[in-house]
């Protein structure tokens, strides 16, 4: 694929940050929208002088999110959150920016887009983070016909959101509760090997269009995943499971603390459902990728979790 201007909206979080280098390395000039263009100043080191840039942008509002996609062959949506603050909510920034975006890119003729959405989403689905999720996706493919939607599973990776929030979660407390026992699965994803992906999506025309669900290669219930954490960290925490309802109230409670929430009732909501691929749609193997396995990537990361922050480990090898 000859080099392309290619918007990415989101371009400044946990994926984005991966993508942006990837797609850089390819000789693309990459247009980072984002709220922070200063915040996104570090990404412009992973490309040449004035190949990656932050562009100021509001995606909820239409002129901005139209300047955002003028003159771009690609556009790339990744917007998402995981809880709701303020203006930042669902409905804004999973439905309205979704179906905002993807109109824009289409008058714009952008010749791509690129949706990111959940494994899971569903308009039924008792979370409201998987609904609008499922309502943005619709919109998005609405407004943009041709559109390619990505469904992942939990996303991991050194920066992740993920396995060091609950690395710090288990090595501090002495209990951690598991909502109805954990007991839920789910298959988590390597970063890079979404970005993989997505640059191979981008690459083949044959590919683009579709819905592809992505995700590793082994399911663990949430408790299995809380003792690999346990087990990389070299830490000791009792898992004691409690009824989902418990699990809701004390949600509540931690989302009225200041700053971000560990967590909320929303999020005990997809805890109580497997998030796994359907097997209806295309996979990682169906680009060619093997998914990386959790152990071999975690354990390295999680290191700075253990007592002395891994150096006696670090002597140990």
């Amino acid at each position: 694929m000859s080099a392309k201007l290619i918007t990415i909206f989101g371009g400044s979080g946990f994926i984005g940050r991966h993508l942006v280098g990837r797609l850089a390395a390819k000789g693309h000039q990459i247009r980072i929208a984002t709220r922070d263009p200063e915040g996104a100043a570090q990404l412009m080191t992973q490309g040449t002088v004035g190949q990656i840039l932050g562009f100021k942008t509001n995606v909820r509002d239409q002129r901005s999110v139209e300047k955002a996609v003028a003159g771009a062959d690609i556009v790339i949506n990744l917007v998402g959150v995981l809880y709701e603050s303020g203006a930042q909510n669902f409905g804004r920034l999973h439905v309205d920016a979704a179906e905002r975006i993807a109109a824009a890119a289409k008058a714009a003729g952008a010749q791509q887009l690129v949706h990111m959405s959940a494994l899971g989403a569903s308009k039924d689905h008792e979370s409201a983070y998987a609904r609008s999720k499922a309502v943005g996706e619709e919109l998005a493919a609405k407004e943009y016909p041709g559109a390619t939607i990505l469904r992942p599973s939990v996303v991991f990776g050194r920066d992740d959101d993920f396995f060091n929030r609950f690395a710090s979660i288990l090595s501090l407390a002495p209990v951690f509760p598991l909502a109805d026992g954990g007991d839920k699965k789910m298959q988590p994803i390597w970063v890079e090997d979404l970005v993989d992906a997505i640059d191979r999506i981008l690459e083949t025309p044959e590919q683009q269009g579709k819905v592809w669900e992505f995700s590793g290669p082994d399911a663990y219930s949430f408790c299995e995943l809380m003792e690999k954490v346990l087990k990389f960290t070299n830490r000791k925490c009792l898992l004691l499971p409690v009824p989902s309802g418990m699990m809701s109230l004390m949600a509540t409670f931690m989302a009225m603390a200041p700053g971000r929430p560990q967590l909320t009732p929303d999020q005990v909501k997809l805890l109580k459902y497997d998030n796994v691929p359907s097997g209806d749609f295309p996979n990682l193997e169906d680009l060619g990728i093997k998914p990386t396995t959790i152990d071999a990537v975690v354990p390295e990361y999680l290191r700075r979790y253990r007592r002395g922050g891994g150096l006696k480990y670090e002597a140990e090898k």
